[in-house]
């Protein structure tokens, strides 16, 4: 039977990054369907909406997006929020899908879920070594039940239920807002807005931490690749190599040549770096796609700033 496929956050930026490959690169096959569901479809924190909604497409597949999210800041401040909500969310997902027999689910983790004390590079069998940055410690320990949930799935009813760790993902239908926004989303609003104001652009933290970027195109890929090929109930973490990270420093040079912003970079090292480097190993990735090539970030950058200030009206908000 071909696959009926829900994704759920699928208005957000991976989500979105999917249904550009299945909609316009070939990634839908003859006789799938494949539906892409927003907030406005359903409240997965509430098991009766959850419910409601799996009951009304029937998926036998099932990519899990949906999380509440935020930057850095945010986090640091609404800990317990994260932590509740996305522990709701998972739980009815996974459970709603193991009582209407879905056949395979792919949750989205996130690289924060690492220890904060750990060596690097850091690789999936090191999520559970210890606990997590104290910035985003409900979010990361929320997101690590997810790897717990589908263990105990498979031992107790033997399903194939697995999850990816993208690193730090960015691209078009990102969330720009300046304050909520991940790092390099909100990098780019920030030097939009400087450049058309003719002031300095104003980062939080000293540059100095080092990230690996993913464009959420490549991610789309590699998404659909797990969920047709990947048979491991362990995770798989999803990135560049650790030869491509970059500091937040050199992120925010090519996001102003991207821009043709040409004012001055301020550094305010009053406030929180978060993690100095979250390197991650790709190697597990490149065991099975060895030839599998990324959008370099320069390119990636560009193509990100361009959908924005395109997009600008509604992006910024």
């Amino acid at each position: 039977m071909p696959m009926r496929v829900l994704v759920t956050g699928g208005s957000g930026l991976v989500g979105k990054a999917i249904e550009h490959v299945v909609q316009q690169e070939g990634g839908k096959r003859e006789g799938e369907e494949w539906i892409f569901l927003s907030s406005k479809d359903a409240d997965l924190v509430d098991i009766g909406q959850t419910r409601a909604v799996f009951e009304k497409y029937r998926p036998t597949h099932v990519i899990h997006l949906a999380a509440k999210v935020g930057g850095l800041y945010l986090h640091m401040r609404e800990n317990l929020h994260f932590l509740r909500d996305n522990i709701k969310i998972n739980d009815n997902v996974l459970q709603t899908a193991h009582e209407m027999g879905v056949t395979k689910v792919v949750s989205c983790l996130s690289s924060c879920i690492f220890p904060d004390k750990t060596t690097y590079p850091i690789d999936e069998t090191m999520i559970h070594n210890g606990p997590p940055h104290d910035s985003n410690f409900g979010y990361s320990y929320a997101k690590r039940m997810i790897d717990v949930q589908n263990r105990a799935y498979f031992q107790q009813y033997g399903h194939r239920y697995t999850a990816v760790i993208p690193t730090n993902v960015f691209g078009p239908n990102d969330n720009f807002n300046i304050e909520k926004g991940h790092v390099l989303s909100a990098l780019v609003n920030k030097t939009h807005k400087a450049k058309n104001e003719g002031t300095p652009v104003n980062v939080c933290g000293s540059g100095a931490p080092r990230r690996q970027f993913i464009f959420s195109l490549d991610l789309g890929r590699l998404i659909i690749w797990v969920l047709r090929e990947y048979e491991e109930i362990d995770p798989i973490i999803l990135s560049v190599g650790e030869d491509d990270e970059v500091s937040i420093k050199e992120a925010a040079d090519m996001i102003a040549h991207a821009l043709g912003f040409k004012g001055k970079i301020h550094y305010d090292t009053t406030l929180s770096d978060g993690q100095m480097k979250k390197t991650a190993s790709n190697a597990k990735l490149r065991r099975y796609l060895p030839d599998f090539t990324f959008t370099p970030l320069r390119e990636a950058i560009q193509m990100t700033c361009d959908w924005f200030v395109a997009n600008y009206d509604i992006a910024r908000t």
